[in-house]
């Protein structure tokens, strides 16, 4: 399995969302030893008008979508706090 890298999540995202806000943070250091060994561990923190008006399932949803080539191939688990444009 390929490692998926911070570059290419915000690539995807910012391309899918026009995020207001938007942090990728790999949080594979905190996993060592886990299963994945550490690697593919992110958590995604994005705002963006796409947003507005849907529920949190909905947004993960989305986000889920615009990653999905790599959900199993680079990315391992995923933490995502989404919301609106005006939220984070």
């Amino acid at each position: 399995m390929s490692a998926a890298s911070v570059d290419d999540i915000r690539s995807r995202l910012q391309s899918a969302f026009a995020p207001t806000s938007l942090q990728v943070i790999d949080e594979g250091h905190l996993h060592i030893g886990h299963a994945g060994e550490g690697t593919g561990h992110f958590r995604v923190r994005i705002a963006s008008a796409a947003f507005d008006g849907k529920t949190r399932v909905q947004q993960h949803r989305m986000v889920y979508d615009a990653l999905v080539d790599l959900m199993g191939h680079g990315i391992h688990a995923l933490a995502i706090e989404a919301r609106a444009a005006d939220g984070l």
